[in-house]
């Protein structure tokens, strides 16, 4: 078995995804070790062993590329890991796997980290703090008009074939109302997320550890904080 460490959160959701899609089954072929980032269990010895910089996901195939143990950090990195290894969702020729990979990065360096910081000053700051909540929200608005814009012209994120780059932004994605997405602004970008969460491996993957996670608002909170109890699950 593949060993996963891991949370539901998009990072931890996109290597769910990835195993399911690649037809790794949980339970068959990959076991999803808990880490609750909430409880600072990212930073434990045993975990920093495997994640130095003390993120999850953490992956351990004992089947590596060379038939010894192999220990990975960094969600994209182990999106390639398991693209190599089953030989799937990344394409074989050059110009199409770059095509791929550069909307990967636009992923680990762009939708992550803004979508993230988004997150943090719009949801979980103690204090509003204006210029931080709006230059935020604005740059979720700016990247989602990236993606609007590529899905144009482009049935998935990475080209014509379903690929690691759908696979890398989606989860993010799934949090939109947290920051401050509208999705009638983006009707391309809606499709193909709609498109992506009708999959039955990604149905599957984002549900991978969700029951241990306890919801961050009660409903009398959401109507508080935003007006109505409709709010995206996290």
């Amino acid at each position: 078995m593949i060993d996963v460490y891991s949370w539901a959160t998009p990072n931890g959701h996109k290597v769910h995804i990835m195993l399911e899609e690649c037809g790794l089954r949980l339970g068959r072929d990959w076991v999803a070790h808990p880490v609750n980032i909430g409880q600072g269990e990212q930073f434990t010895p045993e975990f920093l062993k495997i994640s130095p910089n003390n993120k999850i996901p953490a992956l351990v195939d004992p089947h590596g590329p060379d038939g010894k143990p192999i220990s990975l950090f960094e969600s994209g990195a182990i999106l390639l890991y398991l693209a190599s290894k089953t030989g799937k969702l990344l394409p074989k020729s050059d110009r199409a796997k770059f095509e791929v990979l550069q909307w990967l990065m636009f992923q680990m360096g762009g939708v992550g980290p803004m979508l993230g910081q988004a997150h943090h000053f719009r949801i979980y700051a103690p204090e509003k703090i204006d210029y931080a909540y709006n230059r935020y929200t604005n740059e979720a608005k700016r990247l989602y008009g990236v993606m609007d814009k590529r899905l144009q012209h482009s049935k998935f994120i990475g080209g014509n074939s379903y690929s690691i780059a759908d696979i890398a932004i989606f989860p993010w994605l799934r949090s939109w109302q947290n920051q401050g997405i509208d999705w009638a602004d983006y009707p391309h970008l809606k499709a193909w997320f709609d498109l992506i969460a009708a999959r039955p491996a990604v149905q599957r993957g984002v549900q991978v550890l969700a029951d241990l996670r306890k919801p961050l608002y009660d409903d009398k909170a959401k109507e508080v904080l935003f007006g109505s109890t409709q709010f995206a699950k996290r």
